[in-house]
């Protein structure tokens, strides 16, 4: 995997950090949903969000979180209920 880049604009806006974070994020999600298929253990589960998905939308956070619009926060919780969906 390539390392993860925090993207800022000139203007100091964060959303198309935040728009990457989660495209990545959702792409992550299609193997989360496959394992699932194949019947992993939740726990096995879980490790793989960790690791994969929820690194992703942590990346940089604290710079960034901040100054996150109220949208693109929904648009990060968005993904995290996406992925709780698929361990229950």
């Amino acid at each position: 995997m390539k390392g993860e880049s925090t993207t800022i604009t000139k203007e100091l806006k964060w959303e198309q950090n935040i728009r990457s974070l989660t495209k990545k994020a959702q792409q992550r999600m299609h193997f989360l949903r496959q394992l699932k298929k194949f019947l992993l253990p939740v726990k096995m589960l879980v490790n793989f969000y960790t690791a994969i998905i929820e690194s992703v939308l942590t990346s940089s956070i604290t710079v960034w979180f901040a100054a996150a619009t109220a949208r693109d926060k929904a648009k990060l919780q968005r993904v995290i209920h996406s992925a709780e969906k698929v361990f229950h």
